[in-house]
């Protein structure tokens, strides 16, 4: 664990999360990144927070940008630099790297003075590119000059932050990343036609830190806001909370199919293809959760609040009404420019300041389209959030297939991540569509492995009574043992039983049907 009160708070939104607090005091920080990846709104912020949180005043040295500029920029954020300017918190220096490695030769130059006057505890230097082209314009050995930079720092006894281009033309490391305490690497990719930025802690002498790669924008009023990557959320609990508690899908004759219905906490994926009654199912869930004393949470992705509530209303659901009492929150994104920390991020601060303890994510699929190489690790995220919280979730899954389902998904392989499945199909009899449900896995139960029927009207999916009658049973296929068939792992088992087509051939009866043994609790 760090030492809080020896760290350095950069009150930049999320970056000191993933510092476990903020930045040994003294540190000297080197912030690289291509043009326009936000290294001197980074840098720019640090100064401001520790003015206007934390009554640390700094020093911003400029070789490039002048004073009205960074003035401008700053004031964009709705930072007022020169109202903290004026009350001697902050101090604007335009010089030359000539000039500056000058004063840090000098062990009581005027720079010094300056700093020691103000009592600066933050400095940002913007930036170590000029340096290095002051020095190979004028043959000088950069290396030399990087070591009087640090010295100099050194003895300020301030926090510095500088920023630096970064040349992928050099093969080796830079040699300036050697000497830098702290190095923070930001970059800036397109990605199907948008802008993602990310930034790395890369090392930190002196602490513990996330690594790894995290979201991070540039967000009006604000600055940058880093949103720590969704795989790397620590695990709250040893042991995660369990519950003998059952919690009704909404339908009746699901619960009996699911042996009682959802434990809570449980994890649950409804796949089915378009049309099929996943979100109808999903406002079921929530409406019996309610009803149940639950806050519940619907994260859509495919249709807006607005259309959802409406065709909700269609079939009986008062989603409007739920969300007015408190009982129901929306929260929707657009698939277009879903990125994933950033969407994790506001999903577990809703649950947790709401206190939200049944959810349902509509559609998963669309996770899986932002990101393919990151779905499994981020839905696992999800999962695990939400069970340590004892939260009872409904993942939907659009499948890509008519009539089946032969997996899953290719990228996404969540089965293993869930307790429970739900299948909705359709089935073609003749020249109709109807709808058919299966439920083959309800972990901790003997839920029934069968496929009923169902229909979608006022209330939601409802099943059809099954015919018990005699006639039924005589017309029903027989439950032949697994010898009778070929191709059983095809998924089309084919019948094949000498006693079955003599007695076709003969018009005789059919043999009786094998007594399957009664099923085990998974």
């Amino acid at each position: 664990m760090n030492n809080v009160e020896s760290l350095v708070r950069t009150g930049i939104a999320g970056l000191d999360e993933i510092l476990f607090g903020g930045i040994p005091r003294h540190n000297n920080i080197i912030v690289e990144g291509a043009p326009g990846a936000g290294k001197t709104t980074l840098g720019l912020g640090f100064i401001h927070a520790g003015a206007a949180q934390y009554n640390e005043p700094g020093v911003i040295v400029s070789f490039e940008l002048d004073e009205t500029k960074l003035l401008r920029d700053a004031a964009g954020f709705g930072w007022n630099l020169q109202e903290q300017i004026d009350g001697g918190l902050i101090k604007i220096v335009q010089t030359s790297p000539a000039v500056l490695l000058s004063e840090f030769r000098n062990t009581d130059g005027a720079f010094s003075t300056a700093l020691r006057t103000m009592g600066a505890k933050r400095l940002l230097i913007d930036g170590l590119t000029p340096m290095r082209l002051y020095a190979e314009a004028h043959d000088l050995a950069f290396r030399e000059d990087v070591h009087v930079l640090i010295e100099g720092l050194n003895r300020l006894g301030v926090t510095t932050m500088v920023t630096a281009e970064r040349d992928e033309s050099i093969a080796t490391p830079a040699h300036e990343r050697f000497v830098f305490d702290t190095i923070i690497e930001l970059s800036r990719a397109e990605h199907r036609r948008r802008v993602e930025r990310r930034l790395t802690v890369s090392k930190s002498r002196g602490q513990d830190f996330i690594a790894g790669s995290h979201t991070m924008r540039i967000e009006a009023h604000q600055g940058i806001h880093v949103y720590r990557r969704a795989q790397s959320r620590p695990v709250v609990l040893n042991d995660q909370p369990t519950s003998d508690k059952r919690i009704s899908v909404g339908a009746p004759a699901i619960d009996i199919l699911m042996d009682g219905g959802l434990y809570e906490g449980s994890v649950t994926m409804v796949s089915g293809i378009s049309g099929t009654g996943k979100t109808v199912l999903s406002v079921q869930f929530l409406t019996a959760a309610v009803k149940a004393g639950h806050k519940t949470l619907l994260v859509t992705l495919d249709e807006h609040p607005r259309q959802l509530a409406r065709n909700a209303a269609s079939l009986g659901f008062d989603l409007d009404g739920m969300q007015q009492r408190g009982e129901l929150f929306l929260l929707y994104e657009s698939p277009l420019e879903l990125e994933l920390d950033v969407h994790f991020d506001r999903v577990i601060k809703l649950i947790e300041q709401e206190g939200i303890t049944c959810i349902v994510f509509d559609s998963i699929a669309v996770y899986e389209m932002a990101s393919r190489a990151e779905v499994a690790d981020y839905l696992y995220a999800l999962a695990t959030h939400c069970k340590n919280r004892l939260a009872t979730v409904f993942f939907n899954y659009e499948s890509p297939e008519l009539l089946g389902l032969s997996q899953i998904s290719e990228e996404l392989k969540g089965s293993h991540l869930v307790d429970n499945i739900i299948l909705l199909n359709y089935v073609e009899i003749s020249t109709v569509l109807r709808r058919a449900i299966a439920i083959p896995k309800v972990r901790g139960s003997r839920n029934r492995q069968v496929t009923r029927e169902y229909v979608i009207a006022s209330g939601g999916l409802a099943l059809l009574d099954e015919d018990c009658t005699e006639v039924a049973r005589a017309n029903a296929v027989p439950q032949l043992p697994f010898s009778a068939y070929s191709s059983l792992l095809s998924r089309s088992p084919t019948r094949q039983s000498p006693a079955i087509e003599s007695a076709v051939v003969n018009g005789e009866e059919l043999p009786d049907s094998v007594v399957l043994p009664q099923q085990e609790t998974s």
